[in-house]
């Protein structure tokens, strides 16, 4: 068995030799990365990322109460985005897709670099690092298998396509944080959040702890044949959704509390009506590793709503709800 001073040679050899290779194909290439911030709208609970040096330092997502600041005015940039240089050799293939909505290249980004990218491991959910080359913009998904011996660190994901483009907020004094992004039933969802966290569908923290639930909208359609458009031009549209609430850590009590919860709700307002009967249902949620499983209960709703009043309870939301501080 080799002792730990000969294993510390072997991998410092190794680690010159693969290192010798790199600099020898990239002539030492660097990349830079821009650091973006994680922003929230709390009206229907939908994703941007803003370039760093657009925001003030306590700007986190849901970090000061909303009307603290003006919105959507111009601000004072106070210091530069952070970025960080990385010298290392970056590859990327190209393919054209060809969708029903959308023609687009998708290129596919490895980079190997010679050490490993602290700020990529060391940040939260709430910091994302954006790199560019000849006009492709990226961020990676995955860090490829480690050989630790061998100190090279291999990055990949695929760069950001262009339907994503409208997610990356490099300006905001053009960015519009005053009105609802979604024609659904999803503002209302998530005002019900009394006993836990709701996120919309794929837009959860990331390794968020239960309890918490998400919404998955999967249809909606109309209900009367034309909205009514009032004397003020206000549109009135009757419609329906089909309605997926996923819920993680809650006990078979608590998810009776949250089915009555939303049932009083119904009662109580005019906003969204109940067209079917729900129940929880169990679900299997698996990890191998453990041989248990995890606390998931579904609950699926019809609803009816207008989507008028969908809008109204974005208005309600976003005076007392909290958002990142824009400007200095």
């Amino acid at each position: 068995m080799a002792t730990v001073s000969e294993s510390i040679g072997n991998q410092s050899q190794l680690n010159a030799a693969l290192r010798g290779g790199i600099e020898s194909i990239d002539r030492n290439q660097t990349i830079t990365f821009t650091k973006y911030v994680r922003l929230v709208l709390p009206l229907d609970g939908f994703v941007f990322w803003v370039r760093a040096d657009q925001v003030s330092a306590s700007a986190l997502a849901n970090a000061a109460v909303l009307n603290s600041t003006a919105l959507n005015v111009p601000l004072t940039v106070v210091t530069p985005a952070p970025t960080i240089v990385v010298q290392g050799s970056l590859h990327y293939s190209t393919d054209v897709v060809m969708e029903e909505s959308e023609a687009y290249d998708r290129n596919t980004v490895i980079f190997t670099a010679e050490s490993d990218i602290d700020p990529f491991n060391e940040v939260g959910p709430e910091v994302l690092y954006i790199g560019e080359f000849m006009g492709v913009r990226f961020s990676f998904s995955r860090r490829a298998p480690l050989y630790i011996q061998a100190g090279i660190y291999h990055y990949s994901g695929v760069a950001i396509v262009p339907a994503m483009l409208s997610q990356i907020v490099d300006d905001v004094t053009t960015f519009d944080s005053s009105s609802i992004i979604v024609s659904n039933s999803l503002p209302i969802w998530m005002s019900l959040n009394k006993f836990m966290p709701m996120y919309p569908s794929f837009l959860s923290t990331q390794n968020i702890t239960p309890p918490y639930a998400t919404v998955h909208i999967s249809e909606t359609s109309g209900v009367q044949s034309a909205p009514l458009i009032d004397s003020m031009s206000n549109h009135y549209q009757l419609a329906r959704d089909r309605v997926k609430v996923t819920m993680y850590g809650l006990r078979n009590f608590s998810a009776l509390d949250f089915l009555d919860y939303v049932q009083q709700f119904t009662l109580d307002s005019e906003q969204m009506g109940l067209t079917n009967i729900p129940v929880p249902k169990d679900e299997k949620r698996t990890q191998v590793e453990l041989g248990t499983i995890a606390i998931k209960k579904i609950i699926e709703f019809d609803v009816n709503y207008y989507q008028t009043v969908s809008r109204n309870i974005a208005r309600q939301l976003i005076t007392s709800a909290i958002t990142a501080v824009f400007g200095d």
